[in-house]
């Protein structure tokens, strides 16, 4: 599904600069002169929205890093909303801003406004989330996490999980999906999935799955759910930690132990999914690192200069489980 031609992953650095939409937040913030002293870079950055703890520090991390680049940064929240993001874009295209980076809500439905920003010779950098396009030279690269291989590595990360609590016997699992056509649902759980099919097609089964839209208050709302329909549960993948954080209220409102009753493994690695995990209610976190600023303000200069970028720079990322929990949090920045 993910043409990695051009996919840029990376521990930190994500975007910058995003501008109105009809119905988006704005924010629009001048720097003056950039670090090189050269003319200031306009960069136009839509974000997703603010569903999760994870694109919070995301966002942070966008505009620090922008400001300390010295870039002019036209930043606009979308609010989950695909239409807010064309709108966005098509404003920086009006605005002929040096380059465009946008987090794309869906995979799909970028072409049209993607060959408009082609149009008028404005490069376009992809950011945490990649998309499925008939032209690929419609943007320059994608700067994000590979989220097939952090599906993968849940799977992987369950197995110990599930050795160290002594597990036996089927393992009935809850999957708690992100946004529906979002890359990071699709591509975690095809990854999960794929263990699954290769090392546990026995004894590993999906019992229910739906989307909680990476919120907590979804992830609280379908896990109950989940509860009343498949009581039997014993394995909750969450594709992020705000939803394992919201279904963990209603593991415990059912009067089941998250993390001994439900054994939990979850996607992103915030603060509150490690204080969870602290507590021994969450069992084991994938890190995907939200701390992409300074990356992507590095991709926007070279890319406006009419330099090129590499294909993949891989990054480091982690996997933590709960005996790790207290030693990690205090390091944590996000």
């Amino acid at each position: 599904m993910l043409n990695r031609r051009n996919f840029l992953t990376a521990a930190i650095g994500v975007a910058a600069a995003g501008t109105l939409a009809a119905c988006a937040k704005e924010d629009d913030s001048s720097t003056g002169t950039s670090s090189s002293g050269s003319k200031t870079i306009t960069l136009g950055f839509s974000q997703v929205g603010s569903e999760s703890g994870w694109r919070s520090a995301n966002t942070d991390s966008v505009k620090s890093a922008a400001k300390e680049a010295g870039y002019n940064l036209k930043f606009s929240d979308a609010q989950q909303k695909q239409e807010n993001q064309i709108s966005a874009i098509r404003s920086y295209i009006a605005q002929k801003v040096d380059v465009i980076a946008f987090s794309p809500v869906v995979v799909t439905g970028w072409d049209a406004v993607l060959k408009e920003a082609k149009a008028a010779k404005i490069p376009v950098v992809l950011t945490d989330r990649s998309v499925e396009t008939s032209d690929e030279s419609l943007y320059v690269t994608l700067v994000g996490s590979d989220f097939t291989d952090e599906g993968r590595r849940a799977g992987k990360i369950l197995e110990k999980v599930l050795t160290k609590a002594g597990h036996k016997g089927a393992v009935k699992i809850a999957q708690l999906e992100g946004t529906t056509g979002a890359a990071p649902a699709i591509e975690r759980a095809k990854g999960f999935k794929e263990v699954m099919d290769a090392d546990h097609a026995d004894d590993w089964k999906i019992v229910v799955s739906q989307t909680g839209d990476f919120t907590r208050a979804g992830g609280k709302q379908v896990m109950a759910a989940f509860l009343q329909s498949n009581p039997d549960i014993n394995v909750l993948f969450a594709h992020n930690d705000d939803m394992a954080i919201g279904a963990i209220q209603s593991i415990e409102a059912a009067g089941k132990k998250p993390g001994k009753d439900i054994l939990i493994v979850s996607i992103d690695g915030v603060k509150d999914g490690f204080v969870a995990m602290s507590e021994g209610k969450i069992n084991a976190i994938v890190e995907c690192n939200p701390l992409l600023g300074p990356q992507l303000m590095e991709v926007v200069k070279t890319v406006r200069d009419g330099g090129t970028v590499e294909r993949w720079i891989k990054t480091k990322e982690g996997d933590f489980m709960q005996d790790q929990a207290k030693a990690a949090l205090p390091t944590r920045k996000y």
